[in-house]
């Protein structure tokens, strides 16, 4: 089950910024305590709000007490529980009950509350207000699914990044599919959000390719190159350079060439290029990926400013020809100039960072990148704090890491052959065993053709997409389409399957929407099974979810609390008849409020499938 305890984070992130951007933290709790409860333009954080209530309780019992952050949890005996009684009767040197009482006394009045209780040493239960339940429940049917108040903020996330002249493998699959669903939460809760490719577009690598186009093609200057094959044109492009000195000098020739902005040259790089690009949109397009390419070749001018801008204030030191930045918290000095006086890695990070926050003007930078790059960002965010290009009180910078992805021997995937495997390829493979599987179930029986295509497409993208991010990011994990492709447990086989069996409901009923609507309309959803009720709690905790996300930005907790939600249905499903036939199987009687309880539930988890990135289906 999906509980949310708040974690104590280890990222530096500003204080004065938080709050827009967080469920525990004073703005957001003010703008859950403020806002109303039930609006069409925001669901309400009911944690936040309780947590803000009860910090001011504790202010108000105790204003000695400083830093007071309230932190609830779910409880077993209630809906919510307030421990906090019993951390401050120790600084207090109080008794906890007597603290926990007088915390109690001090809570505002909420409609979101119907009774309070001190239980044991000092516990404080919370029992939500059916009212408050009932149309938050309804408001999801009526409004969909809202996003809880937030302020927005200019986010920059930077993910997928592959580098020109080759092609995506499977070391890219996890950061434009974790980058692309922290957009997608980010632009559902109402912030500005840029999605950037860092393409690999620019360096030394272009001398050989240009030189080889030029051998290959005197005549691409005026006619685009028919390569197909990108790939392989570099992989000859590099055996010529490693075996053919003239090659090689030549190659170094065309790189001086390239970066003087020789028209020649320069349409040659544009060519290979386009020819890239357009191959990576193909897995992007498939993936229904949306980013904005900006390369390395975008820094080059604001590269020599940084660099200026760093000698100019004494922030370069030499180091065997090099010249490199120290800054306090940097184990590992960036090289800004090499020793020939070309740029590196760092000194386009360098410029990449300064362009987001100063010209962007950004709030919030986020980069996904894997697991190894730690020390690099560890680096480069303090020497733009050094530079005072980054400002923690003013930027929100998260680098987003993950672990790799293993073959089931546990091993880093690769192919039989031990080569890289190529995105495209594994995409491929993907809606090959979707088919299998989904004929092997006989889909193809009860579906139409359309309908069968469109319910392989989302089995086969959906799985990889949730086998991703159903795990914690920080670890590495096995890949395994068996696994994925499961109709039992955590996956998105399952629940895609599930969403549709609850869609089917009413459509077995024949209710439509509309008419579900409608009955919304007259009067608020009536709660009276202890499995209702239940799924309603389920329901509503979707905000706190999301708030926690932006905390942390670890997206397994959302896929968690999807497959907490089909549990919860089930358990309803099994209990509550929606829809009651005769034994003739005949309907009888159709519970109207109950199918409202399946709608609100439909809506829900499509709004987790889609922050996600997996589309669902109709029909399964």
């Amino acid at each position: 089950m999906c509980d949310l305890p708040r974690k104590k984070l280890c990222t530096e992130r500003p204080p004065n910024l938080l709050p827009s951007l967080s469920g525990s933290i004073e703005r957001q709790r003010e703008n859950a305590g403020t806002a109303s409860f039930g609006n069409s333009k925001n669901s309400c954080n009911v944690l936040g709000h309780l947590e803000n209530l009860f910090t001011s309780a504790i202010k108000s019992a105790y204003p000695s007490v400083t830093n007071v952050l309230a932190q609830l949890q779910v409880s077993k005996h209630a809906d919510y529980q307030c421990n906090d009684a019993m951390a401050l009767a120790k600084t207090l040197k109080k008794n906890p009950r007597e603290v926990g009482d007088n915390i109690l006394k001090n809570v505002a009045p909420s409609p979101l509350i119907s009774k309070l209780e001190l239980s044991g040493p000092g516990f404080i239960n919370i029992t939500l207000s059916q009212n408050f339940m009932k149309q938050q429940v309804t408001n999801i049917v009526l409004n969909g699914v809202t996003p809880p108040p937030t302020t927005p903020l200019r986010v920059v996330v930077d993910f997928s990044s592959p580098n020109i002249a080759k092609e995506m493998h499977v070391g890219h699959l996890r950061s434009t599919i974790i980058g692309d669903s922290i957009s997608r939460l980010m632009e559902f809760l109402g912030h500005d959000v840029l999605r950037l490719n860092h393409l690999g577009d620019w360096g030394t690598q272009f001398g050989m390719l240009i030189a080889h186009l030029e051998d290959r093609f005197p005549d691409f200057a005026s006619k685009p190159p028919p390569i197909s094959d990108l790939q392989t044109f570099y992989k000859e492009s590099k055996k010529r350079f490693d075996e053919d000195e003239e090659f090689k000098k030549r190659a170094y020739q065309a790189v001086v060439k390239l970066q003087a902005h020789e028209p020649v040259h320069i349409k040659g790089w544009q060519e290979i290029c386009e020819i890239s690009k357009r191959e990576f949109s193909k897995v992007y397009e498939r993936l229904q990926v949306k980013i904005v390419d900006r390369g390395e070749s975008f820094y080059q001018s604001r590269m020599e400013d940084v660099v200026k801008i760093l000698n100019g204030g004494g922030m370069l030191e030499e180091d065997e020809g090099r010249k490199v930045m120290f800054a306090e918290g940097a184990d590992i000095p960036l090289t800004i100039v090499k020793s020939d006086g070309g740029f590196t890695y760092d000194t386009s990070d360098m410029a990449c960072i300064k362009h987001r926050i100063v010209e962007e003007k950004a709030d919030w930078l986020v980069y996904v990148t894997d697991a190894g790059q730690a020390q690099h960002f560890k680096s480069l965010f303090a020497c733009a704090k050094r530079a005072g290009i980054y400002d923690a009180k003013k930027t929100r910078i998260d680098h987003v890491t993950f672990g790799v992805v293993l073959g089931e021997d546990r091993k880093k995937f690769k192919t039989r052959s031990g080569d890289t495997v190529r995105l495209v390829d594994l995409l491929d493979e993907g809606l090959q065993r979707s088919e299998e599987k989904l004929r092997e179930k006989e889909r193809d029986k009860v579906l139409t053709p359309e309908e069968f295509t469109k319910a392989k497409n989302a089995v086969a993208y959906g799985c990889i997409k949730y086998a991703d991010l159903s795990h914690d990011r920080s670890r590495d994990y096995v890949f395994s389409f068996d696994r994925m492709l499961d109709f039992r447990g955590n996956t998105a086989a399952y629940l895609l399957y599930a969403l549709t069996r609850i869609r089917s409901i009413a459509r077995t009923a024949c209710v439509s929407r509309e008419e579900i609507v409608t009955e919304a309309q007259k009067q608020p959803i009536e709660l009276e099974h202890e499995k209702e009720w239940k799924l309603a709690r389920a329901l509503l905790k979707l905000p706190d979810v999301l708030v926690k996300i932006t905390e942390d930005l670890c997206l397994h907790t959302l896929c968690e609390y999807l497959f907490e939600v089909s549990a919860v249905f089930t358990e309803f499903y099994d209990n509550c008849y929606c829809v009651e036939k005769n034994s003739e199987g005949k309907i009888v009687k159709i519970n109207l409020n109950r199918l409202m309880l399946c709608e609100a539930t439909a809506m829900v988890m499509e709004k987790c499938f889609a922050i996600l990135g997996i589309d669902t289906v109709e029909k399964m």
